[in-house]
């Protein structure tokens, strides 16, 4: 993985400690340091150097000689969703939209061939795949990663299904190329997107997109549910238009929170006498 970087200002040394942290994946929680020197593609000192760096800093762990990344990473995450200030928009509006339909709503972006969830309000139902901030599933296999997916222009699309997915899931091996790219047409056309059983048995969910200030689409916003409990036609007849609304709402809150002044500028005051 290291090695890729090309300008004079690029720290080598920082992309290999990135490169050790991005190592640990579903497949990977626990690894010992010939495990993670493999999967960082780096020599066994370097990672050993890095890893010990990193556990200085309180991002790594290490239990019965096996290491693990701790609670702290998420700060790393938590600071560019904090940066974007959508989640905090987007709060109050999953609450209501899970209130109103029973069901969970998450909000994902697209990080390579993968969406991550970056906000999610749950219901406690029984699902068959978890889901957290954080988690990560291959794109084209979510209704959320078809929306963002059906955003991108096609060289730019050729370029990110070209990226191996680290999910850890398998690939969806349900349709072709070709199919992708027409449904990824009726999404961009329709404006949403379905996802029914194609990410694990008995998940299905609607997706819509989320737009920046510049009507750029950013995110995406679902409604999931358990197919043996809701139908399509549930779906998309009943939350589809709240997800919608919802979305609608949030787009428009998050266009003027990036549009308002980021520097206060003091306002000098005339001496009293």
């Amino acid at each position: 993985m290291a090695g890729r970087g090309s300008g004079p200002d690029f720290v080598e040394a920082l992309a290999r400690g990135l490169d050790v942290l991005t190592a640990f994946d579903a497949e990977h929680r626990r690894m010992s340091l010939s495990e993670v020197a493999s999967v960082a593609g780096l020599a066994r000192p370097t990672a050993r150097r890095l890893l010990l760096t990193l556990e200085e800093l309180g991002h790594v762990r290490s239990v019965d000689g096996l290491f693990e990344l701790t609670p702290r990473v998420l700060s790393l995450g938590t600071a560019y969703v904090s940066s974007l200030g959508l989640w905090d928009i987007a709060r109050p509006h999953l609450e209501r939209l899970v209130a109103q339909t029973g069901e969970s709503s998450s909000m994902a972006q697209l990080d390579g061939s993968d969406i991550v969830y970056v906000a999610r309000v749950s219901v406690p139902k029984i699902i068959a795949l978890r889901v957290e901030i954080g988690t990560r599933f291959p794109a084209a296999q979510t209704s959320q990663g078809k929306v963002l997916l059906a955003a991108l222009s096609p060289a730019a699309l050729e370029e990110t299904l070209a990226q191996p997915s680290r999910s850890g899931l398998p690939a969806y091996i349900g349709r072709s190329a070709e199919q992708l790219a027409e449904e990824l047409t009726q999404v961009r056309a329709r404006g949403w997107a379905l996802a029914d059983e194609e990410l694990a048995p008995g998940v299905r969910s609607v997706a819509v997109p989320v737009r920046d200030g510049t009507g750029a689409v950013r995110a995406a916003m679902n409604v999931t549910v358990h197919a043996a409990e809701t139908s399509t036609e549930t779906l998309l007849g009943d939350h589809l238009p709240r997800l919608l609304r919802t979305a609608g709402e949030v787009s428009a809150e998050w266009a003027l929170w990036q549009s308002r002044p980021h520097v206060e500028v003091a306002t000098e005051h005339p001496s009293a006498g």
